[in-house]
């Protein structure tokens, strides 16, 4: 007789029946404001600009808002894959600058040949592309150091963000490359649309942001790849000992975050009309704290594409309304450091939850106490994995 499965409910439905049940049980609260504190504080954050500024909440100031947005989602979007991995990428701001020097000097001087002696000049879709393989370049760099040299990733990216910073100060000496309009007789004009242009009466960024993210999503949960990320960043020897090449992935997730960076480098640079070596200096700490304040585990295994952009709308909105508001310079940078300590701690906090649920989970299912007085670290996933099954193949024996 043939059995029919049954279909499972999509995530969306089931992540919403999940929020409503929590909702029901007032002890389940505090897991709930982890669970969405993302969304929470950018609810927050609308709340207190509007009722201090009544320009805060209009169309034209949300829209510019939100195009300031996309310059961080989209880094944090790469820094996620990496995040997800246990790793981390520092170098993503200096990334973007190097993709800007890239770009402008593309533009602005072309590529002089000096054996030849001529000076070739590409259009801009080649020239973007060009950006984007620098930053797959650095990511590929990056990923290099951390799986055959076996350099921590802190350590190896700490050393690349002073590294390609150089270079992208090298390039000018430190100078600034001004005239990126190109010229029709070079055939590389339009580079400004990238930034300032509109698709349908959508800002191009936003556009470009909604690219990113889509297919952010599509590879986290509809590929293998994306199964893998995870799988690598919740038990790296496990993942390694069920035949995953663990080398492979997370040289992988430190190239997609390399292009993520170049692209936001890409699109200040569009946005500014001059490419200049300090572009997105810091933006690695705006990038980090999206990522951990969207949800996602700075131990890794655990996170979501969709929770970091939210993230990243809470980062760039509270910078935006404290700048619309008037606050001090150095009252933002007291403010971020706050939050991104908070997104850490908060992060924490929802790990160790998660640990005691586990551990829960464990003596329920095999019946091993961690009791005499000593409280236990939670087994890893593969030790749980082989009691259950351990237990299943007892039962059948005596059975």
């Amino acid at each position: 007789m043939a059995v029919t499965g049954l279909r499972r409910r999509p995530r969306v439905i089931s992540d919403l029946a999940e929020v409503i049940s929590d909702l029901r049980t007032p002890r389940r609260w505090p897991k709930l404001v982890l669970r969405l504190r993302a969304f929470l504080a950018l609810i927050a954050i609308i709340v207190v600009f509007t009722s201090l500024s009544p320009f805060f909440l209009t169309w034209s100031n949300l829209q510019v808002m939100t195009e300031h947005v996309a310059i961080y989602a989209i880094m944090a979007i790469g820094e996620a894959f990496v995040i997800l991995t246990a790793g981390i990428d520092l170098s993503v701001g200096s990334t973007a600058g190097l993709a800007g020097m890239v770009v402008g000097a593309l533009l602005d001087q072309g590529l002089v040949l000096h054996p030849l002696g001529i000076i070739v000049f590409f259009n801009v879709p080649i020239v973007i592309l060009i950006g984007l393989g620098v930053g797959a370049g650095v990511g590929a760099v990056n990923g290099t150091i951390i799986t055959r040299l076996g350099v921590t990733p802190f350590i190896a990216t700490l050393g690349m963000l002073s590294f390609v910073r150089g270079l992208a100060d090298l390039t000018t000496n430190g100078a600034t490359y001004p005239n990126l309009g190109g010229s029709a007789h070079d055939h590389n004009t339009g580079f400004a649309f990238i930034g300032t242009g509109e698709l349908f009466h959508v800002p191009m960024t936003i556009v470009i942001l909604i690219v990113f993210l889509v297919v952010g999503v599509f590879i986290a949960k509809r590929t293998v790849f994306g199964r893998r990320v995870y799988a690598v960043g919740g038990n790296d020897r496990a993942a390694r000992l069920s035949g995953i090449r663990v080398n492979r992935v997370k040289m992988g997730v430190y190239v997609i975050s390399g292009v993520c960076a170049a692209m936001s480098g890409i699109l200040i640079t569009s946005q500014l009309g001059a490419a200049f070596p300090g572009t997105a200096t810091d933006y690695e700490l705006n990038a980090i704290a999206a990522v951990v304040l969207g949800g996602t585990s700075l131990f890794g295994g655990r996170g979501t594409i969709g929770g970091t952009v939210i993230g990243a709308f809470v980062i760039s909105y509270l910078t935006d309304g404290m700048v619309l508001v008037g606050v001090s310079e150095f009252y933002q940078l007291l403010a971020q450091g706050a939050v991104i300590v908070t997104a850490v701690a908060l992060d924490e906090a929802q790990r160790r939850r998660l640990a005691r649920a586990t551990y829960v989970q464990v003596e329920a299912v095999t019946g091993v106490s961690g009791t005499d007085g000593v409280q236990q670290e939670a087994p890893p996933p593969e030790t749980l994995a082989q009691r259950v099954v351990a237990e299943a193949i007892g039962r059948e024996g005596g059975s």
